[in-house]
């Protein structure tokens, strides 16, 4: 057995995915988007916070990253993903969801105190409130929607998070096996199939300042890119350089993680899917609908390594991620899901032209903000062009980079290119060409050369804003109104039993409503998970078992009881 950790101390550069042009045949590439497994494949997610493409896997030189360059190696490397939305919460609902934020009112950054189970009164109360007099809320997705796990339970697989969540709404009992810091495949019954997530938070913008007076993994005079809308002065540099530091961090977490898996002897029999939440955690990347946002890197390693060292350029977005999951092990895909699988036994007929974004409330500020992108130009539509296009939130002010380009603004020492997010009044439209313009500096709205783009960018994003009937365009008080009528969370009804001939039904009045259930044994102890309830269970008379429901945005139920 190879292992893994050996190669976390060797210098594999040269050997990582490089960016380069690697032409494949059209057989290759449809072999690539259809992999043919003979077998129900393991899901690993390994997902780190707040970053952008700054590996050598992507491009950047700048530190070396041993296990990225092995899965760079070994895997796909997916040069257009991207978050719809440029911040974590609304991210991480559209990927469970395969659903876009904004469309099942889930686009505002954060919505409620999801630190427990489920939202109580009591919470609500001693929650801090929100911006504009708006109480913590759970977003109410539409009845059909569910987190995409509950699909892969349902199909046996054995689910678990460790250990972030962050979804909008608290999530259903029958989401996960265990979603907690000891989630972890090894704890599954044997032989069940997988699919599991761990989430890395040391790249997250917060480590800047926290980690501000730990070792640096990196030299503390390496030379580091300083992008131009950012102060290249001493404190400057030393924010990015820790943001190397802390990459190197989350790649060695990263090997850890592997190295477990291949020490089960399962590396290839599992997909490994390597992707970050959103874009950097520098000022104007996160919470900004630039590139440096919204463009993330992913590398999926197939089992043995099958297509291994290249690439794939088409347009992919978080919400395809729960379609594709479904896809590779041959799971019917739901209609309802928005995405579509770039991979697997179901994948789309047609690849998408465009990505889209979309950017609400951030904390204490609230905008609205719509963006639509080719492989060359983008289009950001501004809803609201008298509010400033900086934000001044709080949280990112603890950022000693953050401070030091308010202290040249201040003093008015500011380049063009960092002045550019200061402009008051923002524009109504902005068009950048990314292949010329990679920072998203010179905007080409007005430009007489590009008027037969901005117009075909223009309606593509009106037409997506309609289709999906676009709810952060609301107001936020109408939108909490239309989820929690007079400010109160709806209920999930209780469940109810039908017991005949040794079959158990179990019936929710809810619409939408996923059902649990979980076996109490003699000891008058329950089981740990609950089981997600699709057909009438076979039970004997001397069995005992309790149910819950759960719609995605209300109250759970309370517990049923079968005797």
């Amino acid at each position: 057995m190879k292992h893994f950790l050996l190669f976390l101390f060797v210098v594999l550069a040269l050997s990582g995915c490089k960016k380069a042009d690697r032409t494949l045949s059209q057989n290759k590439i449809s072999k690539i988007r259809n992999p043919q497994l003979e077998f129900q494949p393991n899901i690993l997610w390994i997902v780190a916070e707040d970053q952008s493409p700054n590996v050598p896997a992507f491009g950047d030189s700048s530190i070396v990253t041993p296990t990225l360059n092995r899965l760079a190696k070994e895997g796909v490397c997916y040069d257009n993903f991207f978050s719809p939305h440029p911040v974590c919460a609304p991210a991480r609902a559209a990927i469970i969801t395969g659903m876009y934020a904004n469309s099942i009112g889930a686009s505002h950054m954060r919505t409620g105190p999801w630190f427990n189970d489920s939202m109580t009164k009591e919470a609500i109360n001693s929650y801090k409130a929100l911006p504009d007099g708006n109480i913590p809320y759970e977003a109410v997705p539409p009845a059909e929607v569910k987190m995409f796990t509950e699909y892969l339970r349902a199909s046996g697989y054995y689910c678990t998070n460790n250990s972030k969540e962050d979804y909008q709404f608290v999530r259903t009992m029958t989401s996960w096996d265990e979603s907690s810091k000891t989630g972890h495949w090894r704890n599954r019954p044997k032989n069940k199939p997988f699919f599991s997530i761990f989430n890395i938070g040391v790249t997250h913008e917060s480590q800047i300042w926290a980690k501000a007076k730990d070792s640096l993994l990196v030299d503390k005079d390496l030379e580091v890119p300083v992008p131009p809308y950012l102060p290249d002065t001493k404190i400057g540099r030393k924010d990015v350089r820790r943001m190397y530091s802390n990459i190197l961090e989350m790649d060695t977490k990263v090997g850890k993680i592997l190295y477990e898996l291949e020490e089960d002897g399962l590396l290839d029999s599992t997909i490994v899917v390597w992707y970050t939440d959103h874009g950097g955690p520098l000022p104007r990347q996160k919470r900004m609908l630039y590139d440096s946002g919204t463009k993330v890197p992913m590398i999926i390693r197939f089992p043995s390594a099958e297509f291994a060292g290249q690439r794939d350029d088409r347009m992919i977005s978080f919400i395809d991620l729960a379609p594709t999951m479904l896809s590779l092990v041959k799971i019917n895909l739901p209609k309802h899901m928005q995405g579509t699988a770039f991979l697997g036994s179901y994948i789309r007929e047609e690849e998408p032209q465009y990505v889209f974004g979309a950017a609400d409330r951030f904390d204490e500020f609230s905008d609205k903000i719509r963006s639509v992108r080719d492989k060359q130009f983008k289009y950001i539509k501004n809803y609201e062009p008298s509010k400033p296009l900086y934000t001044d939130v709080a949280y990112r002010k603890q950022m000693p980079i953050m401070q030091e380009l308010l202290f040249l603004k201040e003093n008015h020492q500011l380049t063009p290119e960092q002045a550019l997010w200061f402009h008051q009044p923002k524009p109504k439209e902005e068009l950048y060409d990314i292949i010329n313009d990679p920072f998203e500096l010179n905007n080409l709205a007005e430009s007489a050369d590009h008027k037969t783009k901005l117009s075909e960018l223009k309606k593509v994003l009106e037409t997506w804003v309609t289709n999906i009937n676009d709810k952060g365009l609301r107001t936020e008080q109408e939108l909490i109104e239309s989820f929690w009528p007079q400010g109160i969370q709806p209920k999930t009804q209780k469940p109810n039993f039908e017991y005949l001939n040794g079959l158990l039904k179990i019936n929710c009045a809810t619409n939408g409503a996923s059902v649990g259930y979980r076996f109490i044994d003699e000891k008058n102890k329950t089981s740990t998970s609950w089981k997600i309830y699709s057909k009438p269970i076979k039970i004997d008379s001397l069995k005992r078992l309790e149910a819950r429901a759960h719609r995605l945005g209300y109250q759970r139920s309370k517990i049923a009881s079968f005797n």
